[in-house]
């Protein structure tokens, strides 16, 4: 019987992929297991996952539990989506980056607020792996967690067991690139490489025709440019589209956000690059989901079967089943682009079928957009470092070479934020030597 584990059972990634998972055609039954450390999230969690398999018809059986080692045992599937401290350090993260100049929209994966994320991320994850290693080692782990490369590299590097960073930048930003284009999605064709949150669609076509000409007319339209204002001047200059939103991609390159003028002229609203846009809304949208489920499980608003485009059930049905099917993957980088760091995280066509995760070797990059991730790479490998290592310095090291603060601050700046973001969150991360 199949027994998949959900870690952080009360993310809303739960709804959309249990749903996924009954909509799986031929797999009628097995086990879900289900962990949370808030009781409250794990309970709302589990009628909700309940009533998605009743709903489904099919025969699951749901089991619940603050403590992992009770229920994670046997699993052939073990989805990551925790969250370390989020609300208590979400301020923190962006006012104090903020004093220095360092302006930040959502702040989850790079500069002040992503290494702090990884600080204090990292180590709860590497406990819940040791009791993976443990009690289902023939898993594969599914990681949902930002910072998704930071997640997967330390990942890779603390256990054998394989592991896929997922997330749905690829599946919705080729969706968006076909309606700014004007073409069916169905019948566009791209190509598309790099690192989480900075994959480059590097060829796009239709019928034969390359789009980049058409985009860049489309641009030209002030009411097109609006509605992704960063990711269509990156484009403009370096030839290609990124693959997360406007908003994040800001933050994870030096051009757009250094100085007020560049905010005002790229960064508007919402996704889009907002000011303190994450710091500012998450809570509440954290809320409001938890107020949506509960009006869903009283019944005052409707709970439908609808597939959502996010890779986990596909990839847990082609190795189920032995169906082959393409993700978009983050994976070890074992020569698959060649200028991409050795063993760093990278992000890409894989191959998906009973034997697990088959990556496609992709070839090298653009240089220039190859250089862009690279940086990007070495802040990873610094706080990922800076972790396994329980060292300070190398963690201070990290900040140092982030694109956005680098960009901002001197180092002796990039310092003292360093400092005065470790005192505030003393409580949430473990002691750096």
């Amino acid at each position: 019987m199949t027994k998949i584990s959900i870690i952080g059972a009360g993310s809303a990634f739960t709804q959309e992929i249990t749903t996924d998972i009954m909509l799986i055609e031929g797999v009628e039954g097995g086990t879900i297991a289900l962990v949370d450390i808030d009781p409250e999230r794990l309970e709302i969690a589990r009628k909700l996952v309940e009533q998605i398999i009743e709903l489904s018809g099919k025969k699951w059986d749901v089991i619940a539990s603050q403590g992992r080692r009770e229920v994670i045992g046997g699993s052939q599937f073990v989805i990551n989506q925790i969250e370390v401290g989020g609300l208590q350090t979400v301020r923190y993260e962006y006012e104090i980056p903020l004093k220095y100049g360092v302006n930040q929209c959502i702040g989850d994966t790079l500069g002040p607020g992503g290494l702090f994320k990884t600080l204090r991320t990292l180590p709860s994850w590497m406990e819940i792996i040791r009791d993976i290693e443990d009690l289902c080692p023939d898993t594969i782990i599914l990681n949902y967690t930002n910072p998704m490369s930071a997640v997967t590299l330390l990942t890779s590097r603390f256990t054998e067991i394989p592991v896929v960073g997922l997330c749905h930048s690829i599946q919705n930003t080729s969706k968006r690139l076909a309606k700014f284009a004007g073409v069916p999605y169905s019948e566009m064709k791209w190509r598309a490489a790099g690192i989480n949150h900075m994959s480059w669609f590097v060829e796009l076509s239709h019928a034969g025709k390359d789009l980049y000409p058409v985009l860049m007319e489309k641009m030209k339209d002030p009411e097109v440019l609006k509605k992704d204002p960063v990711r269509f001047d990156a484009m403009k200059y370096l030839g290609a589209f990124v693959s997360e939103s406007s908003g994040h991609f800001s933050e994870y390159i030096p051009y757009y956000r250094k100085r007020q003028s560049l905010i005002d002229q790229h960064c508007s609203s919402g996704y889009n690059g907002a000011t303190g846009y994450y710091a500012d809304n998450w809570p509440i949208w954290r809320r409001e989901n938890d107020e949506r489920i509960i009006q869903q499980l009283e019944g005052t608003l409707p709970l439908e079967l609808k597939p959502s485009n996010e890779y986990a059930a596909i990839i847990i049905e082609a190795m189920l089943k032995n169906e082959p099917k393409v993700i978009y993957g983050n994976v070890p980088n074992d020569g698959l682009i060649h200028n991409l760091s050795a063993g760093g995280i990278v992000e890409f066509a894989c191959m998906v079928d009973r034997s697990g995760i088959n990556p496609c070797r992709f070839g090298s990059l653009p240089e220039h957009l190859a250089a862009l991730c690279r940086s990007n790479m070495a802040f990873f490998d610094l706080a990922v470092g800076a972790v396994l290592a329980s060292d300070k310095e190398m963690a201070r090291h990290a900040l140092m070479v982030d694109p956005l603060s680098a960009a901002v601050c001197s180092l002796a700046e990039i310092g003292d934020m360093f400092e005065e973001l470790y005192e505030a969150e003393r409580d949430f991360i473990p002691v750096l030597r």
